[in-house]
């Protein structure tokens, strides 16, 4: 008896001594960004998002390669052309133990715009006009128009608890209560533990999950930006398996006999973007004199820029082959992606004929702005050195994520770079956002903050927005990426390849066109 009480007290202080990757039913990843709030209706940021599926179920959501699955609801259907129906999912639980209604559909909703902050949620809630509960487990949602990618829009819509969450609901105190866990009780595996700015999220198994027992009773969250640094610690079997790895250190991680790397396509897309107001800032003469007209008004130089481009180059030496080329903004798994869009022309000679003819045989000045924490490092000074090949002088201006996105959002900039993703699986999402002029009314061109307006295209966005019958909306959503596509108010660089390093003999993982990296799709290797 005391052999074994003895056997058994040496294996638990073994147990307690490991880190926690080395037991078997504790997983630790890291990431290069981490969530900027734990309430999911703060921001639409990716790295916010994937950190809240964790813990929120969403009403519908997206698979892997963003097509919509039921989640919290069941079923769903349009009764007219402004009203659709969700039959929501009985039986589910709370983490608190309280039981999943349309009530708390109809709160989550509601709340949105009095919490949301930078990159707004309400993107996802913008044709909503009210919510009718028929019964706890049916909801009516009623849109300001014909709405048929409401679904798709819904696959960010996280479900919060109307009653753990009552007291933290406006944007003064929804720090206070999803922050510190008060409110964060959601529908999803796991739990919420604890969490604090760049810090680590810990969260655990929640034994009442609807959608069936998770193998991971701890999961744990590790915000590492620093590529190195994450790579040092997989390397070090002190994380179980890590997204993002920098293309510099993806063959050394292939090398290693005890990792393994998972690569896939995503639907991010690098891009540059130029600006259309008259009072342009950052764009000079050759003699360092501001210029009185906005060149980039004018077709002629967007398309030279776009000639200038080599993106078979950008792959192979800035993404270092970690990506594919881009004909538009969406990828070829995204509804309205158009497949008669031809890869862009790589043509020097015709840029600078283009340039000449456009006013500017000796090109110009120009800064080029970007969030260098967010985009690969090499990206800026590649296409600064392929513009000066028209003769435009381009001065690289990364600046950290935190400073670049407040000054892209004040128009600070005349030429910038960014990334962007369709994660709703519909172009709508991208269209609607991207390049419609901007209209606060219509809740229409978000995040189109350089004041590029076509009045064809706002057309054919808005007419693909409110057509119900899915083949007419797919034609229109095609046309309208032919439209970026001649007209040039955003350049496509290049569709972004992932790459996740995990420790072979622990874990696998099914990849997400998404980049999000949850804990549902890392399995342990039995």
């Amino acid at each position: 008896m005391k052999l074994r009480s003895k056997l058994r007290a040496t294996l638990l202080a073994t147990a307690l001594a490991l880190p926690f990757s080395a037991l078997a039913d504790d997983l630790v990843i890291a990431t290069k960004f981490g969530p900027a709030s734990m309430d999911p209706h703060y921001t639409a940021t990716s790295a916010n998002a994937e950190a809240t599926k964790q813990v929120f179920d969403t009403l519908l959501r997206a698979d892997n390669n963003l097509q919509i699955q039921p989640s919290l609801a069941t079923e769903w259907k349009a009764i007219d052309e402004t009203t659709w129906e969700f039959k929501l999912r009985e039986g589910v639980k709370f983490h608190d133990g309280s039981d999943f209604t349309a009530e708390d559909v109809k709160f989550s909703i509601e709340r949105i715009p009095n919490v949301t902050g930078p990159n707004p949620t309400t993107i996802y809630v913008r044709r909503v006009a009210g919510i009718e509960i028929l019964d706890p487990h049916t909801v009516q949602i009623k849109t300001n128009g014909p709405a048929p990618t409401l679904p798709n829009d819904l696959v960010r819509l996280f479900i919060v608890s109307h009653k753990a969450a009552a007291d933290f609901s406006t944007k003064e105190t929804s720090a206070e209560g999803f922050n510190s866990g008060k409110a964060t009780i959601g529908t999803g595996p796991y739990k919420f533990v604890s969490w604090a700015p760049t810090q680590d999220l810990v969260l655990e198994k929640f034994d009442g999950y609807w959608g069936g027992a998770q193998p991971w009773d701890k999961v744990i969250r590790k915000e590492i930006p620093n590529d190195a640094a994450r790579v040092a610690q997989l390397k070090a079997g002190q994380v179980d398996l890590i997204s993002k790895i920098p293309a510099t250190d993806l063959a050394t991680v292939e090398q290693d006999s005890a990792l393994k790397v998972v690569k896939a396509p995503s639907v991010f897309i690098p891009y540059l973007e130029f600006d259309f107001r008259n009072d342009t800032p950052q764009v000079w003469d050759n003699a360092g004199k501001k210029v009185e007209k906005n060149p980039f008004q004018d077709p002629r130089v967007r398309e030279a820029f776009d000639l200038a481009l080599d993106r078979e180059t950008i792959i192979e030496f800035a993404l270092e082959g970690m990506g594919e080329v881009a004909t538009q903004l969406v990828t070829s798994n995204i509804f309205g992606y158009n497949p008669e869009i031809a890869e862009p022309a790589f043509d020097v000679d015709k840029a600078r004929a283009l340039m000449a003819e456009a006013g500017y045989p000796e090109g110009f000045k120009v800064t080029l702005a970007y969030a260098n924490d967010r985009m690969p490092t090499e990206l800026g000074p590649t296409i600064a050195q392929m513009l000066s090949a028209i003769d435009v002088t381009v001065d690289v201006q990364g600046v950290p994520a935190t400073v670049f996105n407040p000054a892209k959002t004040r128009g600070e900039y005349s030429l910038y770079m960014a990334s962007w993703a369709t994660l709703t699986g519909e172009a709508n999402y991208t269209l609607s956002s991207l390049v419609h002029t901007n209209d606060a009314e219509k809740s229409l061109g978000a995040f189109n903050v350089r004041g590029y307006s076509n009045p064809e295209m706002d057309k054919l966005i808005e007419d693909a927005a409110a057509e119900m019958d899915e083949g007419k909306r797919k034609a229109l959503l095609e046309q309208a990426n032919m439209l970026v596509a001649t007209d040039r108010p955003d350049l496509p660089l290049a569709i972004n390849i992932s790459a996740w390093g995990m420790k072979a003999e622990k874990v696998s993982y099914d990849p997400r066109s998404d980049e999000d990296t949850l804990a549902m799709d890392i399995h342990p290797v039995k």
